[in-house]
């Protein structure tokens, strides 16, 4: 079946260490989060993954974007550009994700609106873990209580949005029946490549715009 290359192994290095980071802040942050829990972060163990975790966290994409300058601006750019196709996929989201119907959604560019949704969230949200980490980590001795109690309820505000957000996307890419029948957003994570079925069902503004342009790209070149 004939494929196309959605994401470079960069990205894909990035989106996996990001994901581990994730996880294990998910994990060590119930232990924090929930009393009954607690008891699991006494040793303090759990709070040396969170940490470790936290860092990973916020340096892996630095570090991507200092290696990865042009393609982290135009993920960027995208991720923050809304129009009309856009309003069109929230619109029809639950007759696609409900009913099945593929035909409902609007061609979409290489960052569907579902995607650009996680991307906002994790831009929004993520300075907001940032700095009240931080706030807590290396100033909790001399904060004022209530400083500390307002960047503690941010935190887990933060988290609470995040974690539902996350929960959406992982059943969306990986769980929803047309994805495991069509392999494309989790495959192309594992791979770099999507289906050509899956590109035009589901990015055919992105697919039509590469397909073009690798036309017109042979076409010089042979006419040179």
């Amino acid at each position: 079946m004939e494929r196309v290359e959605k994401y470079r192994r960069q990205t894909r290095i990035l989106h996996w260490v990001h994901v581990g980071a994730f996880v294990a802040l998910l994990i060590t942050g119930i232990f924090l989060y929930f009393p009954p829990w607690g008891g699991l972060a006494e040793d303090n163990w759990t709070r040396m993954v969170h940490r470790l975790g936290a860092v990973v966290f916020v340096l892996a994409p630095i570090v991507y974007m200092v290696m990865n300058w042009k393609t982290s601006w135009e993920s960027i750019s995208e991720g923050l550009t809304w129009g009309w196709d856009d309003w069109g996929w929230v619109s029809a989201a639950p007759r696609y994700y409900f009913l099945g119907d593929e035909a409902a959604m609007p061609p979409q560019e290489h960052m569907n609106t579902g995607q650009k949704l996680w991307y906002l969230i994790l831009l929004l949200f993520g300075p907001v873990f940032v700095i009240t980490g931080i706030l807590m980590w290396f100033f909790k001795d001399i904060l004022p209580s209530g400083v500390f109690m307002w960047s503690a309820f941010a935190h887990d505000v933060a988290f609470i949005v995040v974690i539902c957000m996350f929960f959406v996307h992982v059943y969306l890419s990986v769980l929803h029946p047309l994805m495991r029948k069509e392999g494309g957003a989790f495959g192309s994570m594992i791979n770099g490549t999507v289906t050509v079925k899956y590109a035009k069902s589901h990015h055919g503004k992105w697919y039509d715009r590469i397909t073009k342009g690798k036309a017109a790209q042979a076409e010089s070149t042979t006419k040179s």
